[in-house]
């Protein structure tokens, strides 16, 4: 696939092998989706990330690409962390340029799996949504997020990072939280410098019941604002005066350019291991994130404010 084609933008026509439907509600317009209907994870769509990294936050999981971690059972994409030693990679393929770790290894506690539109599918602005039930426990972090496609404004973090849901430690005893138990997601930018000079700026809100239920998480994003949802319902808004990147005269940068989709289940590290009761409880793997559909949606309007907060939401 060509990755030109693939980059949707809101001046863009709906043609060229896109998802595109009538209007939905709102005015917004399909542009790209995977239902998971198939029998095995479409590859012209999802490309894996395999390493023992860690994703930089000493994470305890190994990523892979096999079936036993991610595969289409019943119309849903199911990614499962699973209990069991592994050696890969230790840096991610971005870094293995570098001789020093082009041949380094890492062994890992766990296995698990991330999966990106990297180099398939990018959008700049519009309406992306994600239908999925999230995994419980002590050390489980399961993301939905964006990263950008070309790094055009400098590394990590100055060309930005979207974080569409975070949660952590779900269902697990909270001394702060409303019910004494775990609820709250997170929706979060990352900006600024390249790291160590990074920033970053997010928010957190009670996931609605049921815990152990399926929801819909989205973000809003048009040139200067993003908002974020949990099933149609606003929770969070970042404007462009509360980010930046450094140099850049751009007054969006770095939320201004194309960024790829990534959907994933990690083990521990340090914002999941920072909080509830600490750690990681290695009770009760393997723990599945499933994903019921993923929707990438363009506004049928002349920019993404003609277009309502919410749209049309499958349920």
């Amino acid at each position: 696939m060509i990755r030109a084609a693939a980059i949707l933008t809101l001046a863009a026509a709906f043609g060229g092998g896109a998802a595109a439907r009538e209007p939905a509600d709102g005015g917004w317009r399909l542009a790209w989706s995977d239902e998971f209907g198939g029998t095995a994870i479409d590859r012209d769509k999802w490309d894996f990330d395999v390493d023992c990294w860690g994703g930089g936050n000493n994470e305890r999981q190994c990523y892979t690409d096999r079936p036993a971690n991610a595969a289409i059972k019943d119309g849903k994409l199911v990614i499962t962390a699973r209990k069991e030693a592994m050696t890969g990679p230790a840096f991610p393929l971005s870094q293995r340029g570098e001789a020093e770790k082009a041949t380094a290894q890492a062994t890992k506690p766990f296995t698990s799996a991330r999966l990106v539109t990297r180099g398939k599918a990018a959008w700049t602005y519009g309406k992306i949504e994600v239908r999925a039930k999230l995994p419980q426990g002590q050390g489980t972090w399961p993301a939905i997020w964006m990263l950008p496609e070309d790094g055009h404004y400098g590394s990590w973090a100055a060309s930005g990072e979207i974080d569409i849901l975070e949660a952590v430690n779900l269902g697990v005893r909270c001394e702060t939280c409303a019910g004494g138990i775990e609820n709250r997601i997170l929706g979060t930018l990352h900006f600024g410098g390249q790291w160590p000079a990074n920033k970053h700026k997010g928010d957190e809100t009670a996931l609605p019941a049921p815990l152990d239920g399926f929801h819909v998480f989205g973000i809003v994003w048009q040139k200067g604002k993003i908002v974020w949802t949990v099933d149609g319902k606003p929770y969070a808004t970042r404007v462009a005066s509360e980010w930046s990147t450094s140099g850049s005269s751009e007054p969006a940068a770095p939320f201004d350019r194309p960024f790829h989709l990534i959907l994933n289940l990690a083990v521990g590290g340090g914002l999941a291991e920072d909080r509830g009761l600490k750690g990681v409880d290695e009770n009760g793997y393997p723990k599945n994130m499933e994903i019921d559909w993923v929707r990438v949606w363009q506004c049928d309007g002349n920019a993404v404010s003609d277009c309502s907060s919410t749209g049309d939401q499958a349920k």
